[in-house]
Formats: C-alpha cells, sequence, structure tokens
C-alpha cells in the first residue's frame, strides 16, 4: 500500500509554525538553531516546504524569491540560522505552552507516528518524529519492546524539545502486502 503523503492541516500558518519550532529549539545564549532541527520538528509539515519558509521566505538575508516573507530570520552559516530581536521571546516557557496547545487541538504533534513492518521474521517499528527504531518476532513483542524503546529515550526535556505533549499518543501503522503469498 502506498503511504500516505503528510500534510499540515492545523489552523496556523507554516510561517507561524516554523517560527514557534524555532523558539522552542534555539540556543538561548545566541538565539540561533539549525534548519533540520525545525524539520524534524514539524513531522506533520512537508520537509521541503519547512526548509524554503526557513532558509527564504522566513530569512532576511536570502534572495527575494517570494511575493510574501517574514523577516524572522538570518543565517549565520550553512543551516544554522538566528531568530532576530523583534521575534524572540523567552524559550524556557515555549514548549509547555505550544504542547499544551498542540494536545488541545488533537493537533499531529500531540502523538509519536510509528511505522511497523515485517521482513524476513522480524517485526521492525520506526517512529516518524523521534530517533527510536525496535525490532521483535512478534507484533505484540516489538510493540513491548517499542514502548520500552521509548521510555528510555524520552524524558521531559526531550519532549519539550521536539513539541510532544508530557503523554503523546502512540499511533502505530502496519504495513503488509495486499496479496497473499
Amino acid at each position: 500500500m502506498a503511504q500516505e503523503k503528510r500534510t499540515g492541516t492545523g489552523s496556523r500558518p507554516i510561517h507561524e509554525e516554523v517560527l514557534a519550532a524555532a523558539r522552542r529549539l534555539c540556543r538561548p545564549e545566541d538565539w540561533t538553531f539549525a534548519m533540520n532541527d525545525v524539520v524534524h520538528a514539524l513531522p506533520h509539515r512537508n520537509p521541503g516546504s519547512v526548509r524554503t519558509h526557513v532558509g527564504s521566505r522566513c530569512c532576511e538575508n536570502a534572495n527575494r524569491n517570494h511575493a510574501h516573507t517574514w523577516p524572522y530570520f538570518r543565517r549565520v552559516r550553512r543551516g544554522v540560522y538566528e531568530i532576530l530581536p523583534p521575534y524572540r521571546r523567552a524559550a524556557q516557557d515555549a514548549p509547555e505552552r505550544d504542547a499544551a496547545r498542540h494536545a488541545e487541538e488533537g493537533s499531529a504533534l500531540a502523538a509519536i507516528h510509528v511505522a511497523v513492518s515485517e521482513s524476513e521474521g522480524w517485526y521492525v517499528a520506526e517512529c516518524l518524529e523521534v530517533a527510536v527504531v525496535t525490532q521483535g518476532r512478534t507484533l505484540d513483542e516489538t510493540l513491548a519492546n517499542l514502548q520500552d524503546a521509548l521510555e528510555l529515550h524520552l524524558d521531559e526535556e526531550e519532549l519539550a524539545r521536539t513539541g510532544l505533549p508530557p503523554e503523546p499518543r502512540l499511533v502505530v501503522n502496519y504495513e503488509t502486502s495486499a496479496l497473499a503469498s
């Protein structure tokens, strides 16, 4: 079966989501962040669209290729951007507020999405929002291993950094061949 293309379905425009993610992820001492971190923090958005917004539409020192732009960032060096002073705010309270908003809205960020596939007698589970992959001989064993791995990997700081709420839902997608062997 074909994988469904993920698109943004939230009520906020992508440029606002990009700015909110950058605020959550920035280093407080110099207000810088990496483009790839913002891409990973917005898994419900098309990665190419997020990159375009960070590197072009929302970057004041980028070439002007778009009719609508927002001067949120300045490119510091390849892949690293600074949030400009008018768009800075206290980063320490952003994760809790954004996580609560996502949970209230039932946003895609209120869940960890997992793709499970079967290969050569093993079930493999791979998380899309966080870097967790595990396996097992049965589907039940794989899901139990997944829960253990997520508990070890995720702490409060990691949840806040990725924009996930304190108790995210787990959405599991199992892929198999439509035709019996």
